[in-house]
């Protein structure tokens, strides 16, 4: 079992990935901004990050940046419905940053597991504690 921390402003939004990562077999933790997010990750190991890029207080592009500073291994699967603006791609930025793999909302949750489910099939899970 993966643990998988989901960043995302929206509530229903964490509560349904949540939902289908723990139906898939993965603990869950959640986190509604970078801040808290970044908070949460310093205290529990996590093996995936889920972040989406636009929220208040820090936005995803920054969360990444800060979240390969903390632990370089960890796995980041960047979420996003809002990721285009003026022909900038978010969700291909955010790659140039260190996320692994991003999926446009909405998607579905079959996608999403597939997705997590190969980033640690990637990688060797280190971030357990």
């Amino acid at each position: 079992m993966a643990r998988v921390l989901i960043i995302d402003d929206e509530e229903f939004i964490r509560l349904t990935l949540r939902e289908a990562l723990e139906a898939d077999g993965h603990a869950v933790i959640t986190a509604a901004n970078g801040d808290e997010g970044l908070r949460k990750f310093a205290i529990e190991a996590c093996d995936v990050v889920i972040t989406d890029i636009l929220m208040p207080e820090k936005e995803g592009i920054e969360t990444i940046i800060e979240l390969r500073k903390a632990r370089p291994d960890v796995r980041i699967v960047v979420i996003s419905g809002g990721a285009r603006v003026n022909s900038l791609d978010f969700l291909e930025v955010a790659k140039k940053f260190g996320a692994a793999a991003a999926l446009r909302k909405p998607f579905a949750m079959t996608e999403l597991c597939r997705v997590v489910n190969e980033c640690l099939a990637k990688a060797p899970v280190s971030g357990r504690a």
